[in-house]
């Protein structure tokens, strides 16, 4: 996509919406599946990215499954036409009743404590399932986003493998994978090998498993020259430990994946127009036409995105606070060098494909914006933007009469 195509889109929908270039997100597949030359390699994109139900629809046609959580998160890819087969879910401290509702609709269960393990195995012990280990590796560009340490709440500790057995053994359940999640934005492909070692040191235990599963957490560039996940080292090394494990264990496992931010992250785009250039005594102020209900993640995560004028590229820099319209500490960028910024002038917020639509609110009662999906050169309404009726729909509104009878006057 093109500035001239993003100010279109803009114009055409409104402001502030998503954009994203399915382009992008293609090559960004070719590109993993490219870097690993196992018997079988599965990727199962993360639907907590981007749900949007047309991006599902793209995965599958691609040949991608998917990595769920919840329950609605399976459904959804049922209704973009993805077979259950494809589907893996994993959840973290749901009920027992929705792991059933899962199984009862055909995905793969991964399944990461004891105790749902044992009371699962006990009641379907004919369902094939997945074990999450945490191998107590400590992954991730930022403390939030690190899942695999000793004080994760996510997996089953290697350490409790005894433990686990025992359920196994005596439940008699079939386990046929097992799978490990350290951390998002991983640079080091080192962590990758090191928890595989521990993986494939786990694996050992069970002896009709069908896949070994990765989990993701590639970091993707923020910025210009930022750097990267080098899948291609990855791909290289991990598939020749891959294979040598294989070898050892006694047959082709698959290789398996499950990547979000890798997939989507850069192929969005998020626009928002220029309320007011607001000066003070010591910064210049952008106040946009959104806020953190609808790009949060600079203020969870302090996640840095790219700010571009794409109404003024070729003007003069100069620096910027860039602020939403929320009530509270709303800002997107401080002290930013952009150029020169007027007053109805888009600005273009990158890496918005992953974790931006999926974690919107209608906080101070805003409206949820349109999503684009920006495919073989045109712009497709992916979602339209709310309304007001969206807000009210399924309130159920209460009826308060009163008379001066019920009035209470203290003097």
């Amino acid at each position: 996509m093109t500035q001239k195509d993003l100010l279109a889109v803009a114009e055409e929908f409104g402001s502030p919406v998503y954009v994203y270039d399915a382009e992008k997100i293609i090559s960004q597949y070719k590109r993993l599946t490219s870097a690993f030359k196992v018997n079988e390699l599965r990727i199962h994109y993360a639907v907590k990215a981007l749900s949007n139900i047309s991006i599902l629809k793209l995965m599958n046609s691609l040949g991608c499954g998917l990595d769920t959580v919840s329950v609605q998160e399976v459904r959804l890819g049922l209704e973009a036409g993805v077979d259950p087969s494809k589907i893996i879910y994993t959840p973290n401290g749901v009920s027992l009743e929705e792991i059933e509702e899962v199984a009862k609709l055909g995905a793969q269960i991964n399944i990461d404590n004891l105790s749902i393990l044992e009371q699962f195995g006990s009641r379907h012990p004919e369902t094939p399932v997945c074990i999450r280990i945490n191998p107590h590796v400590m992954a991730g560009g930022n403390s939030k986003i690190s899942v695999g340490h000793i004080d994760s709440k996510f997996g089953i500790s290697i350490h409790q493998m005894p433990h686990l057995l025992r359920i196994v053994e005596n439940t008699g359940m079939h386990i046929n994978g097992i799978h490990m999640h350290t951390g998002s934005d991983i640079l080091d492909i080192g962590v990758f090998l090191h928890a595989s070692e521990i993986l494939f040191e786990a694996a050992k235990n069970f002896k009709e498993l069908e896949f070994l599963d990765f989990g993701s957490g590639f970091k993707v560039p923020y910025r210009e020259g930022d750097i990267e996940t080098d899948i291609e080292d990855l791909g290289a090394q991990l598939t020749k430990k891959f294979d040598k494990f294989c070898k050892e264990y006694g047959r082709e496992l698959a290789l398996t994946f499950e990547p979000g931010k890798y997939l989507v992250s850069e192929a969005g785009k998020f626009l928002a127009k220029v309320n007011v250039i607001k000066q003070t005594t010591s910064t210049v102020f952008a106040g946009i036409d959104t806020g953190f209900n609808h790009l949060i993640r600079p203020m969870f995560y302090g996640s840095h995105h790219d700010i571009k004028n794409i109404s003024n590229p070729s003007a003069k820099a100069r620096f910027y606070s860039v602020v939403g319209y929320i009530c509270e500490t709303d800002t997107f960028a401080s002290n930013r060098r952009i150029s020169e910024i007027r007053e109805g002038d888009i600005l273009s917020f990158s890496n918005a494909g992953a974790y931006c639509f999926s974690m919107a609110s209608n906080f101070n009662s805003r409206y949820r914006p349109a999503e684009v999906l920006w495919y073989k050169g045109k712009a497709h309404l992916i979602r339209e933007r709310e309304s007001f009726e969206d807000l009210t729909r399924h309130q159920v509104v209460m009826d308060f009469k009163s008379t001066e009878k019920d009035l209470v006057i203290k003097e």
